[in-house]
């Protein structure tokens, strides 16, 4: 229905013009809303339903999509796979190999292997990041890890690109071993699969993550550095030069080495940003135009938009538009107001340069900080610091190592040029390392809640796009939308969507309940949403906070007086279930209950369970109250049998 509505009233706006600026903008507006509800709408019902994976081992064959290195192994994309022998599925599944595998796949390959594979997991609580949604969205029906070790069948050459990407991706871990190795590859082909966790949590501490997403400056360093060798050659034979348009054709050159880059690289968001922009500039210096404008950022994110929609609520999408934002806001409201330093020659470019590379710092990280707060929970303080060291190593020796070695691979000589370029990301690690291990390089804080990053968002974007003096007012919202976790109370209590882990929220910290088999990477999801660095552990006996514990159960409340919630760590649920407003356990609660309940069946059902307490009552949010009847969220799952059957092994 919105996207029919959607050309209309594009006409209508049209036509409006006439009347004013204003009624022909506020009908663009609901136009644009029209046509992008509409395209969302129209790219979820063309994605193929999620298929029903088995719940123990099975035999799984298909045909080799992509080939990941990991720090140990390889994860294989496997398309059209076969599960037991069965009918093809329309989606892809991810599989990890065993690390001592000998096998070495490629793109293309036929592949066969005992595998154990799961669905996308729901999300770590309530409102968190939608797993099951993203895997929607890109084609993937689950993923899992082999159980044996794999038989791989030599198929027909795989998808130009893939085949590619693992070829390079082989040569340079072999030239470059070890993390810089993986960090060289992850620059190159856009596969972060193989870095070491410890190094890549470095570079996230320090502000230097945005280095291993290729995007922006990677494109613009391989644009401009081709486009000037294509000009500097083509200007060298005189022929060429006094006959032809030599800087219209590097452009264009130096555009399709971007296009193969992004190609080579997956078609990352960021780089689809980056390219489309890059398209835009190309064609603006063409015409004779102006390359960079507000205009042209907004054809990029409309572009990127019209291909996945679904983009826009990933953090990807979110920081790359919002760091180009405010560098083309910013620097069209600095370069009026600079100084002109008394300075000449070489020493009023370098303080140029060294002053322009401080402001895109700060300016970039300041346009993604309320995304990086919503979305992961953390603050980098010292990311100018380290950024001005690393992006000018990056810029004037990894990349263009990186590019002379990918010339050089068709004849075996790329060792010269990846040397270099290993020296130069053991830099860029070293750098890392060492901002990181600074006191308070990255800081835990408590996310902002959706609706703040909205707000800041809302306020970035007024900021940004007006001229007049009235921006400023947009400088109000973006501080409220930073603040608004301050107003944003987080749960008391979490329950896991397998009833491993529980936490309660007392006394300033995160307390947990953790049985064998709990998910670390929930668990480090609830400590990102409390602002806590580690949980502790509940205690078998004693009191913290408002919470009393006994060897068969905790109890806690809010105030003194408020509804109590027990905890059962096998005690009799009867014992409680009179005297609580809510009882919680990771087991079933068998027989008839007064006070509400969380149990295994309960989570099993409904997935995981956010818990907020008032002096006047409990709310309980289930993670499928929150999401809702969505094509992605799987049907309520029903026990075989009796109502008091077991969950299925599926949940062991």
């Amino acid at each position: 229905m919105a996207a029919w509505l959607g050309a209309p009233l594009l006409v209508i706006a049209l036509l409006a013009r006439r009347l004013g600026p204003l009624p022909a903008w506020a009908l663009g507006l609901a136009a644009a809303a029209a046509i992008g509800f509409g395209l969302a709408t129209w790219h979820a019902g063309r994605q193929p339903p999620m298929p029903e994976l088995p719940r123990g081992a099975t035999i799984l064959t298909g045909r080799i999509a992509q080939v990941e290195l990991l720090p140990e192994g390889r994860r294989l994309t496997i398309a059209a796979p076969s599960l037991d022998g069965g009918a093809p599925l329309a989606r892809q599944v991810r599989v990890r190999l065993k690390a001592d595998d000998p096998a070495r796949p490629a793109p293309g390959d036929g592949i066969r292997l005992r595998a154990l594979v799961r669905p996308p997991s729901a999300p770590a609580y309530p409102g968190a990041w939608d797993f099951q949604q993203a895997a929607f969205f890109s084609g993937l029906a689950g993923s899992g890890f082999a159980l044996g070790r794999a038989e791989v069948t030599p198929g027909a050459a795989g998808p130009a690109f893939a085949a590619l990407r693992a070829g390079i991706e082989a040569r340079v871990t072999a030239a470059i071993p070890g993390p810089a190795g993986a960090v060289a590859a992850a620059l190159l082909t856009g596969g972060q699969s193989a870095i070491p966790p410890a190094d890549l949590g470095a570079m996230r501490e320090s502000g230097l993550a945005h280095l291993l997403s290729v995007s922006g400056l990677h494109i613009a360093i391989v644009m401009g550095l081709g486009f000037w060798l294509l000009r500097a050659g083509l200007a060298l034979v005189p022929a060429v030069a006094l006959r032809l348009p030599v800087k219209p054709i590097a452009a264009l050159g130096a555009l399709a080495l971007g296009g193969a880059y992004l190609a080579l690289t997956g078609g990352q968001v960021p780089m689809l940003r980056s390219f489309a922009m890059a398209a835009l500039v190309t064609l603006a210096l063409l015409a004779g135009r102006r390359a960079l404008s507000l205009r042209g950022w907004a054809l990029a994110a409309t572009l990127v938009l019209a291909v996945n929609p679904a983009a826009v609520l990933g953090a990807s999408f979110q920081m790359s538009f919002a760091a180009v934002l405010a560098l083309i806001a910013g620097w069209e409201w600095l370069r009026p107001r600079l100084p002109r330093p008394e300075l000449g020659g070489w020493r009023r470019r370098l303080w140029l340069a060294g002053f322009g590379l401080v402001a895109t710092s700060l300016l970039a990280g300041a346009a993604t900080t309320p995304f990086g707060l919503h979305h992961f929970g953390r603050l980098q303080l010292y990311g100018v610091a380290a950024n001005a060291l690393a992006v000018p190593l990056t810029s004037l020796l990894v990349m263009p190592a990186g590019m002379a070695a990918a010339a050089l691979m068709p004849f075996g000589l790329e060792r010269w040029a990846l040397l270099p370029m290993g020296w130069g990301v053991e830099g860029i690690l070293a750098i890392a390392r060492c901002v990181a291990a600074w006191p308070g390089a990255s800081l835990a804080v408590p996310p902002i809640p959706a609706w703040g990053l909205g707000l800041a968002s809302f306020g970035m974007l007024w900021l940004c796009l007006w001229q007049g003096p009235w921006r400023g007012f947009g400088l109000p919202l973006i501080l409220l939308g930073l603040l608004s976790g301050l107003w944003e109370r987080p749960p008391d209590i979490l329950v896991s969507g397998d009833g491993r882990l529980i936490a309660f929220r007392a006394d300033e910290g995160m307390f947990l309940q953790r049985q064998s088999g709990a998910s670390a990477f929930t668990r480090e999801a609830w400590q990102r949403l409390f602002g806590v660095a580690e949980a502790r552990a509940l205690p078998r006996e004693g009191a913290a906070g408002g919470m009393a514990c006994t060897a068969g159960a905790c109890t806690l409340r809010a105030v003194p007086e408020g509804p109590a919630v027990a905890l059962l760590r096998g005690a009799a649920p009867a014992a409680h279930c009179a005297g609580a407003a809510l009882v919680i356990s990771a087991e079933p609660v068998r027989g008839h209950c007064a006070a509400q309940v969380i149990d295994r069946f309960t989570v099993w059902r409904h997935g995981p369970h956010a818990v907020w307490l008032a002096p006047d009552g409990v709310r309980v949010v289930s993670d499928r109250q929150w999401r809702g009847d969505r094509l992605w969220v799987p049907p309520m799952p029903v026990p075989r049998g009796s109502a008091s059957a077991e969950p299925p092994a599926a949940m062991e």
